[in-house]
């Protein structure tokens, strides 16, 4: 439970502080209010998931939405959560017909067409499918990873339950799994205190299947919260609110060789996108820490290199998310771009061509704006929260 600042007494120079931020945001909110061809949602943006022309949000309304990209325009809403939405995943391995959205929110139930209720006790933090084991991994809050059968998705009945893990000591905030064979996987659990955990999941066969964790290994490189994990190519990413991105060779026998030097940043960072992750298989990574967003050339991976900052949003940058863009010309000729979508808890997303991105331009010598702080007062109508829900909610973002 979220403690009860109320009471306590402020500084009279931390009034100050928050006014100036106040101001300052306001002042950047209308300073950049067209940039990215920005959509305005009725709430803040905790995950999203994009494919084709549409994204999947997560928004701290207790909704997640399907978004046309292109019109802006909310094609479906899906409700049934009574809390802030804050993970979502597919079943499948592709966002077509049959695939099943889940979501996960503060009000520790998970969505799949039925709600399995309990499922942790305390908020969601993260959901990943392992769809050739028919395998869903959840964790949360309450520092523990649970494993859960979605042989039969279809059916309107609560998730069984197939395992756990309880080895954590701080809330699990990201995970990654990869099939190893058609009884094992692998497993990264990475914490609010920095520590990355990898598992070997194997599969007990029988007339109710399960499956069981062993650790492997445990990685403190982050000195706290990790707030974004990926991986790829045998590398793993991660972004922490120490204010580093930094990337470890898991392929790499030697055990006494360094790894790279961190990419280091002013303020916490929330999302990465390694663009080596991605189809487009480019050396260079984007990073959203405060309200800038950064794009790294790391071709050289000891020594990355800051080819351009930019003035994104007016608040922290929540998730950055490839889009590859298909456009008609006027030639009927059909075109696909990559594009970059980004998310911020200012309660848009926008939109950004890579190609411009990826130019070099003049670093930005404006600090980041990167504590909590309220709605500008012109943005009216929507979602609203109360005092203790906004205070919750920033304790979620920014717990360690």
């Amino acid at each position: 439970m979220a403690s009860d600042t109320s009471t306590f007494l402020v500084s009279e120079a931390q009034l100050i502080l928050d006014e100036g931020t106040f101001k300052a945001r306001r002042q950047k909110s209308e300073r950049i209010k067209t940039l990215g061809s920005p959509i305005q949602l009725m709430g803040k943006a905790l995950a999203i998931q994009v494919h084709g022309s549409y994204a999947w949000i997560a928004e701290n309304t207790a909704v997640a939405r399907k978004l046309d990209l292109e019109s802006g325009k909310t094609i479906q809403l899906y409700k049934g959560h009574t809390g802030p939405v804050t993970t979502l995943a597919f079943t499948g391995t592709g966002f077509g017909h049959g695939n099943i959205l889940i979501t996960g929110s503060w009000d520790r139930t998970k969505e799949l067409l039925s709600t399995t209720k309990d499922a942790h006790s305390d908020f969601i933090k993260s959901l990943f499918v392992l769809s050739s084991h028919n395998l869903l991994i959840s964790s949360g809050s309450d520092k523990n990873v649970r494993f859960w059968d979605l042989s039969t998705p279809q059916q309107r009945e609560p998730l069984r339950s197939v395992g756990s893990i309880s080895s954590h000591t701080r809330p699990v905030e990201c995970l990654y799994a990869s099939t190893r064979s058609d009884t094992s996987a692998v497993l990264y659990t990475a914490d609010t205190m920095g520590i990355v955990k990898f598992w070997l999941l194997t599969k007990n066969e029988g007339s109710s299947p399960s499956w069981r964790g062993t650790l492997q290994e445990e990685l403190a490189h982050h000195r706290t919260r990790i707030n974004e994990m990926l991986y790829g190519s045998d590398h793993l990413w991660t972004a922490s609110a120490d204010g580093t991105v930094q990337v470890l060779n898991r392929a790499s026998t030697n055990s006494v060789k360094k790894p790279p030097p961190p990419i280091e940043h002013p303020v916490p960072v929330r999302s990465i996108l390694p663009l080596a992750l991605t189809e487009l298989g480019e050396p260079y990574i984007l990073t959203g820490a405060g309200d800038i967003m950064r794009v790294y050339d790391v071709s050289t991976a000891g020594e990355p290199e800051l080819i351009r900052e930019m003035d994104t949003h007016w608040h922290d940058i929540t998730a950055i998310r490839l889009w590859k863009r298909v456009t008609t010309g006027s030639d009927r000729v059909t075109r696909i771009e990559p594009w970059i979508i980004s998310t911020s808890l200012d309660g848009t997303i926008r939109k950004w061509r890579l190609s411009e991105l990826l130019s070099p331009s003049p670093i930005l010598k404006e600090p980041e704006i990167s504590v909590p702080a309220l709605t500008p007062s012109s943005q009216k109508g929507g979602f609203e929260m109360t005092e203790d829900e906004e205070r919750e909610l920033a304790e979620l973002m920014n717990s360690d």
